[in-house]
This record gives structure tokens, C-alpha cells and sequence, in this order.
């Protein structure tokens, strides 16, 4: 057995929806149901000691595992991250070597409490519940209201409650987005349409955070910080949060409440994770956020999942579905004769042609006609009509979704270049790839460390299916996530060479930056070069935007 993490829980997540601490512990099947009692009773008899209330608990076996989770208030739940390692200690064998010294582990628990403790924090969310308000709040700051109605202060810095204007703290319309694949080009699609609907949009994602076309900060903020950064700014007039595993994982949803929110799909990635071992366990993550919608929102789904539509038998919300199926006359969003429409009673309502779409490649690029669907579907429940849809969607160039299906031409070369680093991904661009035309082609791809080494042969496998006629593989280092060095490289070219790669058309660089040089002094006119890259995305669009001729006036 061993305590993996210990850490906060701050918003509705995967065992409830209260601010809890969260213990996960690795342990045999066998083990969990005898863990699970012994802590929660070392658990209660620290309370105890400490004269605190006795906390409520909720426990969800995983794969490999168990996750324990016990409630408290905001204002001491670094305590309770002491509390429950303490508890650990006595509960895993060691309790006798701690006897000695329990009491000083009390009084540490005590004076962290002390230290962390903020009654004006605790008035302040009791009042904004009785008023209904928006209420965030982090280790720095504290706000009520949302984008214009926001308030913030200082969190060691709060007023009395009874001192707040409270009709001042407005809501502001707010999608999310999740899925495995598709999460940021939905978000920026979503931006671009509600822009195209009068809108000032905030969006947060693992680019950056944006208001409308201004970039506040660079970096990925697909995470409960990057929401509270947009639904604070006095400007967000609509909020688009892109909402990654990581953050739902690692401390819950940002917000409570929220009028959209899309799943796009669910497929392989992030597996080997504790919490997200298996589809299942990663499906359960990515569902929390129908809670923010179940009240009064929508939830966004892909019906061609198949693991969303089994989802979705029991969700007691309201449903919105897309599907790339022209056929699907059961859902509300489709395409239809090179059209994307809406099906409202039976009656289909035309919104763009897809050709007119750029980020399609004319359709070509099937995954980006399904999240221009789901794009679509999202911003119907925020109000967007036929007429700031297709003025989004038709609008946005490849500029405006960088990493995601761009083109450059250089010299009659064509370079691809993606983020696509899951099987799921791959297998969207090789069927973009089977839609251009061209004499060789030549894939240069790398993956990190933290993959299991079957999720890397699948990837390697379809790889393989783009029929390349070199493949490059670069090692990126600073992704190795514990793999020696090599290793991850030697497992995707053992796997190309199985699949009938002749070996010397394999080849291992440094950085996704030498592919790229070795790509481009092999090219040919005519050729296709699909450049996957990860460590060096920005790099490799900068130096391929300079290599390529201007458009014609």
C-alpha cells in the first residue's frame, strides 16, 4: 500500500461536490474495504482530538486502488491535507513508531489550522449562497460576480458581508469544454462565433487566456485557474472554458453552474494516470462537468461515441447531440448535403456550407466538420442564430487555431502540421491525409513517456497507416516523464518496423526542430511532410510561416 497524493479538492469533482481533502492510495482489490475503514476511524479520532466536527465521507474504488475523500471548510483544507496524512501514518502500520509523538502532531495540525483559518472567507461564501451570487475563490484572491458584476479582493482582505452590493454580482453566459480530442479548436470556434454574435468572449485553454482577440497570458490554462482569470475580467461579456483532465482530476470543477458544456469524445490518452487508468475511469472524469449543467443548462454530446451515448441513458439534464452521420435525423446537429444544419421539429435549418469553412480543408478534415457541429450546438444555447454561426465558422483561418490541421506550401511541398498525440488524434489525421493527394509522404511524429507502452504501439500502428515513406521520430527530452533515454523512441520504431516499415526508413533526431530540417531537405514537389509536434509547435510554425511565399494580393 502507498499514499500516492493528498491534496484539495475545491470544486465538485469525481467523488461529490463538496470541498473535500482527497486521499489516493494504491492498494490490492482485497485491501480497499479494510484501508477504507481504518482511515475513516483515524480520520474521525484526529477530529476528535481536535474538538472539530466530524466530517462526512465519500470513497470510489479506482483501478489499482482507492480514492477517500473527507469534507471540511475552505478555510482549513491545508489542514486537512495534515490531518490525513497523519491519519495515513497511523492506519498504514505506523501508528505505534507515532504514539510518542501524536500530540505533536495535533498541535502542527492545530496551528496550521490556526494560520490557514478566514472567517470573513467563510461569511462571505454563507452570504453569496443567500444571494444566490457567483463565489469564487482561490488561495489569493476571492470574487463574487462574473465578468462586468465582478468583485474581487485580496483574500486575506475581505469586507463584512453585510457591506457588499450584491445586486452588483452579475452572471455572464459560460460554456465549457471537454473531451479527449478537439477540446481547444471547439474553444476557439465557440469564441469566434459568440465574437461574431456581439459578444466579448473570454476564453481560457491550454493556449493561454484571451479576451477576444488580446492574449492576457501564454501557457496552458485549460484549468480552474485560467476560468477564474476570465470569469474576473471586467471584460468577459461570455466565458469559454476549455476544462482538461487535469484540472477535474487534480481539484474539480471551476464553477457550479454554467449554461453549456460539450464532451466531444472519449478515447485514449492520459491512460496510466491513477484515476484514469482505463476509458471507464476516464469517461467518469470528463462527465463531472454535466453537474455544472444539470439545473439549467445543456449538456453538449457526440452521439457517433459510443461510450457518451451509454453515458447519457441516465443523465437526467437536458441533451443536445451532433453527429458527422447525415443520416442522423434523431439528432439536432448534422451535416446535410455539404451543409452543416439544425434540425428543429424535423425541419433541417441550413447554417454554412462546410467548403466554405476553412478549417475543414473543404471537409477534408472530418474531425474539424465535427467540431464545427459541436461549436455550432454550443453556441445555440447561448443564443448564437444561423447568421453569427456561419459568420464564426467561415471567418476563422488557420491562424486563429494554431497546431491544429495547418497548411503551409513551400516550393509545391505541403506541410501539415498538428497536435495530434493519441491514437484517436492520429487516426483523424490519417484520414486527412488519405484526402490529399501526393507522391511521397513523409511523417515525422514523437510521443512522451507518460504513455503505456501499448497506447505507443498504437499510435506507431496508426502512424503507419498514412503510408509514409519516411518517418522521422524525435526524442524530446523534456518529455520523457521517466523513460531513459530512447526508450519511448525504441518502442514506436520496433512497432513501425513490425508493421513493415524497412528500418532504414526510420529515423531518430533530437527535436521535433531537426525533423523538420531533415524533412524539408528530403521534400520534393509534390510531397506531403505531416509534422506532429509537441515540444516545439511554435517554433516549427514560425520557421515554416517565414519559409512560406506570401499569398497573392
Amino acid at each position: 500500500m502507498e499514499l500516492l497524493d493528498c491534496r484539495r479538492l475545491t470544486g465538485p469533482n469525481l467523488l461529490w461536490d463538496r470541498p473535500s481533502v482527497v486521499m489516493d492510495i494504491a492498494c490490492q482489490p482485497g485491501q480497499a474495504l479494510e484501508l477504507r475503514v481504518r482511515l475513516e476511524a483515524e480520520v474521525l479520532g484526529l477530529h476528535q482530538r481536535l474538538g472539530w466536527r466530524a466530517p462526512d465521507f465519500s470513497a470510489r474504488p479506482r483501478i489499482g486502488g482507492l480514492s477517500l475523500a473527507f469534507d471540511g471548510p475552505i478555510d482549513r483544507l491545508y489542514a486537512g491535507i495534515a490531518l490525513a496524512e497523519a491519519a495515513w501514518q497511523r492506519s498504514s502500520g505506523a501508528g505505534d513508531a507515532m504514539e510518542g509523538s501524536i500530540e505533536d502532531a495535533i498541535a502542527a495540525i492545530r496551528e496550521r489550522a490556526a494560520e490557514e483559518a478566514n472567517p470573513a472567507l467563510l461569511a462571505l461564501q454563507a452570504a453569496a449562497s443567500e444571494h444566490q451570487a457567483p463565489f469564487l475563490w482561490d488561495d489569493d484572491e476571492v470574487s463574487i460576480g462574473f465578468g462586468a458584476g465582478a468583485i474581487t479582493w485580496p483574500s486575506r482582505s475581505l469586507p463584512p458581508a453585510a457591506e457588499v452590493d450584491w445586486t452588483a454580482a452579475r452572471r455572464i453566459p459560460i460554456a465549457m469544454i471537454t473531451g479527449t480530442n478537439g477540446k481547444t479548436t471547439s474553444a476557439r470556434m465557440c469564441a469566434r462565433i459568440l465574437r461574431a454574435a456581439g459578444h466579448r468572449v473570454g476564453l481560457c485553454s491550454t493556449e493561454g487566456i484571451r479576451i477576444d482577440d488580446q492574449l492576457l497570458d501564454e501557457g496552458d490554462y485549460a484549468g480552474p485557474g485560467g476560468a477564474r482569470a476570465v470569469l474576473r475580467h471586467p471584460a468577459t461579456g461570455v466565458a469559454v472554458l476549455e476544462t482538461a483532465r487535469g484540472g477535474l482530476l487534480r481539484r474539480g470543477l471551476a464553477v457550479e453552474d454554467a449554461d453549456a458544456a460539450l464532451i466531444t469524445n472519449i478515447a485514449a490518452d492520459h491512460l496510466g494516470d491513477f484515476g484514469s487508468r482505463s476509458l471507464d475511469e476516464l469517461l467518469e472524469i470528463k462527465w463531472i462537468i454535466s453537474r455544472a449543467v444539470q439545473r439549467g443548462g445543456t449538456l453538449v454530446l457526440n452521439a457517433d461515441d459510443a461510450r457518451l451515448v451509454e453515458q447519457a441513458r441516465d443523465y437526467a439534464g437536458r441533451i443536445t447531440w451532433f453527429s458527422l452521420d447525415p443520416d442522423r435525423r434523431d439528432v439536432e446537429f448534422r451535416p446535410d448535403d455539404g451543409w452543416l444544419v439544425r434540425d428543429r421539429d424535423g425541419r433541417p435549418e441550413r447554417l454554412c456550407r462546410i467548403d466554405e469553412i476553412p478549417l475543414t480543408l473543404s471537409g477534408a478534415a472530418r474531425y474539424n466538420v465535427a467540431n464545427a457541429l459541436a461549436a455550432a450546438a454550443v453556441c445555440s444555447q447561448l443564443g448564437a442564430g444561423a447568421e453569427a454561426i456561419a459568420a464564426g465558422l467561415t471567418r476563422m483561418r488557420q491562424e486563429d487555431n494554431p497546431g491544429r490541421g495547418n497548411i503551409y506550401t513551400l516550393k509545391g511541398v505541403r506541410v501539415l502540421v498538428d497536435f495530434a498525440h493519441n491514437p484517436h488524434a492520429m487516426a483523424a489525421i490519417a484520414a486527412l491525409v488519405a484526402a490529399l493527394p501526393a507522391k511521397r509522404r513523409l511523417l515525422a511524429f514523437a510521443q512522451a513517456g507518460d504513455r503505456t507502452d501499448e497506447l505507443l504501439r498504437e499510435y506507431a500502428r496508426i502512424g503507419w497507416a498514412l503510408a509514409p515513406d519516411l518517418v522521422i521520430i524525435s526524442e524530446l527530452a523534456k518529455y520523457a516523464r521517466g523513460r531513459a533515454p530512447g526508450e519511448v523512441c525504441g518502442i514506436l520504431r520496433d512497432e513501425l518496423i513490425r508493421c513493415g516499415c524497412p528500418p532504414e526508413a526510420v529515423l531518430h533526431v533530437d527535436t521535433e526542430l531537426e525533423a523538420l530540417d531533415h524533412a524539408l531537405a528530403w521534400a520534393r514537389p509534390g510531397d506531403l511532410l505531416v509534422m506532429l509536434v509537441l515540444a516545439d509547435a511554435a517554433a516549427v510554425r514560425a520557421r515554416l510561416a517565414a519559409l512560406e511565399p506570401p499569398a497573392p494580393a
